[in-house]
């Protein structure tokens, strides 16, 4: 956790470096101000929900950063229990552009979790419940594929370096889709 929160205090300490930076010396701008986020559904034997908007802001063409919120719900059966997990919080993003349309990304995010596991019928299996909070640092990158002006589609692959073993992607990788518009 001591981690998580000296990256944090990194990342601040850098978005503040480069606001300092800033050459027109208007301090904020809005057409610098993106939103978007990352969408998610799959139905069947697996049921997955995530839902995951996001504000950013590009301090730089090069360096951008902004903070998300997270819902993610995960939801099985495997013929001896009916899973569910639970996942909502929030997450910061920091973005390094070496060129327009790749980036590079960090990720850290602090999610609560609420799981159970319930045997199904005629099982003598034990339940399991648990509640509790949830870290991750996600790094990886994606390409931006601009589709006018102020769009892109973003399209990313990051991996938690964490693997905390209550997060759903342990030992694997988080494949991203989704949009961001500009203002």
């Amino acid at each position: 956790m001591k981690k998580i929160f000296g990256l944090l205090i990194i990342a601040i300490g850098i978005m503040q470096y480069t606001m300092a930076q800033d050459s027109d010396g208007k301090g904020f701008d809005k057409s610098k101000l993106f939103v978007g986020g990352n969408l998610g559904l799959a139905f069947g034997t697996y049921t997955i929900v995530n839902v995951s908007p996001l504000v950013g802001y590009h301090f730089t063409s090069v360096l951008a950063a902004g903070v998300g919120l997270n819902y993610s719900y995960y939801g099985y059966d495997d013929g001896f229990y009916t899973s569910k997990q639970t996942y909502a919080g929030m997450s910061l993003f920091g973005r390094v552009y070496p060129i327009q349309q790749a980036f590079i990304q960090v990720q850290p995010e602090l999610n609560y979790m609420w799981a159970s596991q319930i045997p199904d019928g005629g099982q003598s299996l034990p339940e399991l419940k648990t509640n509790q909070f949830v870290p991750s640092l996600l790094m990886g990158g994606g390409a931006a594929i601009p589709t006018g002006a102020n769009g892109a589609i973003t399209i990313s692959v990051m991996y938690d370096v964490l693997q905390n073993v209550w997060w759903p992607y342990y030992h694997q990788a988080v494949y991203g889709f989704g949009y961001n518009v500009g203002f």
